[in-house]
């Protein structure tokens, strides 16, 4: 692929020379170089030499609405001709983001029963929305008069993104490897995968109750009187697809309310149907005091993030104005009118495709074509997922239920053999999981040849998994 006009280098050497690539091994991109991308419609993306591939990501779980949205594009080209810019510091303000604010707190009152949700603050990404989160509930306890209240609990395999305090939220470790992270004050309970860590012999209900009382050992030794806040995703994302298990949330809010400990719900990767509902807050019956959102409010036309706070969070804040002065807490680009713009075109078209139906009715569809090719795969352990959120993740034994040997990766070889089949899906850094998550637009149709395009790649990488499972 040529580089730009003037350019003696071409655009992969070039990419070499100049870019630091985000997660992303130094050592094997310097080997290997990019892969250079150009241009995407619907669910498909073109990369090198015009070759065509099916993505099963949705990039990274956010392009809801699918590649190439005239809509959207016309209205970020409207918003920057009217507003291109402007800001909410100091009680400035704009139509598109005071309409916004309203649309995403209807929904959440109108989809969820989470009527208690009252503001919403804007900012740019997943990772500034928990960290604005983070930021929000120690200001509250400040407020408050409780200045040892200031410890979050997070779990392990949990995402919740890379800036400082939500990496340290993160419960992957690769992703606190030479940062000095997790900070102090961040403790992470249990992973609630019940296929990958529950006991021989314990049912869900058991691993659910061992999994509480963990929580509830936490509180106690540390002392509820400094604990801040829990924050969890509905569905883990980045952690291996992990659903709940039964009565998980239910039991956890319980808790938190006992001991009056706010709860976050991570909603960046679970909202704007990604589940088959609009959010995993209604999905689950969640009561939370603060919501994240980012992704798919825009389906990353945009860069941008919410956070919706709660009354009860609000009333605190309102009520001791007078005395503090202002919350000096904001971005440069918090509301900004063309992403705020964005998403409201975003949002309509999720309403008038019915695209949250849809992503229910395909989920079910794909979860079906994944086990009906899948599941006589000695390697395929188990396969889940809810709405268009599903994963497939892989085992040495699938009759002992013996994972693969640290570092071997086998996910990472399929994953690379689905692309040889012209297929994008994504293997994950905390277990041996592929996960899919394509645009909700996809059709059953586009679903089939993913998936069969998927079990080839599968089929060609049972050499390297046989030889990995006996590592």
């Amino acid at each position: 692929m040529s580089a730009l006009p003037g350019s003696n280098l071409s655009l992969e050497e070039l990419d070499r020379q100049t870019l630091m690539h985000p997660c992303t091994s130094i050592m094997l991109h310097e080997q290997t170089g990019p892969i250079i991308y150009s241009d995407a419609s619907g669910v498909t993306v073109r990369g090198e030499h015009g070759r065509e591939m099916i993505d099963f990501g949705a990039g990274l779980w956010c392009v809801n609405v699918g590649y190439g949205r005239e809509q959207l594009a016309n209205a970020a080209a409207q918003a920057m001709r009217d507003l291109s810019y402007f800001h909410l510091f100091g009680s400035a303000s704009h139509e598109s983001a005071i309409h916004l604010a309203d649309q995403l707190l209807s929904l959440f009152h109108e989809t969820t029963g989470a009527g208690h949700l009252t503001r919403a603050f804007f900012g740019t990404s997943g990772s500034d929305a928990n960290d604005t989160a983070y930021k929000l509930v120690r200001y509250y306890n400040n407020l408050l008069g409780r200045e040892k209240k200031k410890k979050f609990i997070s779990r392990i395999g949990a995402y919740h993104g890379v800036t400082y305090a939500a990496a340290g939220l993160t419960g992957i470790p690769l992703y606190h490897t030479a940062f000095d992270l997790p900070q102090d004050g961040v403790i992470h309970a249990d992973c609630p995968h019940y296929y990958r860590f529950s006991r021989p012999g314990e049912d869900e209900a058991a691993f659910t109750n061992r999994l509480i009382s963990n929580l509830k050992d936490i509180i106690s030794r540390e002392g509820a009187d400094t604990i801040a806040a829990f924050i969890a995703e509905p569905v883990m994302g980045t952690g291996g697809v992990v659903l709940p298990p039964k009565g998980y949330l239910k039991a956890v809010q319980d808790i938190l309310r006992e001991n009056d400990i706010l709860f976050i719900v991570d909603e960046v990767i679970t909202g704007f149907g990604r589940l088959g509902s609009w959010f995993g807050t209604g999905h689950y019956d969640l009561q939370p005091d603060i919501v994240s959102l980012a992704k798919g409010v825009t389906s990353a036309y945009f860069p941008l993030s919410a956070n919706l706070i709660s009354e009860r969070v609000w009333e605190v804040f309102s009520a001791s104005s007078a005395k503090t002065g202002p919350v000096m807490h904001g971005f440069t680009y918090s509301g900004h009118p063309v992403g705020c713009a964005v998403a409201l075109a975003n949002i309509s078209l999720l309403k008038s495709e019915r695209l949250v139906e849809n992503s229910a009715k395909m989920g079910r569809h794909f979860h079906a074509r994944l086990t009906e090719r899948l599941s006589d795969n000695p390697y395929v352990g188990d396969i889940r997922g809810e709405g268009l959120m599903l994963a497939v993740e892989f085992v040495a034994d699938k009759a002992t239920r013996r994972f693969f040997s640290a570092g071997t990766y086998p996910h990472r070889v399929v994953a690379r053999k689905a692309m040889d089949e012209n297929l994008l899906v994504r293997p994950l850094p905390f277990i041996d999981v592929t996960s899919f998550s394509p645009p909700l637009s996809i059709t059953s149709e586009e679903i089939d040849e993913g998936v069969e395009r998927y079990a080839r790649g599968l089929e060609a990488a049972m050499p390297t998994l046989r030889e990995l499972a006996n590592q």
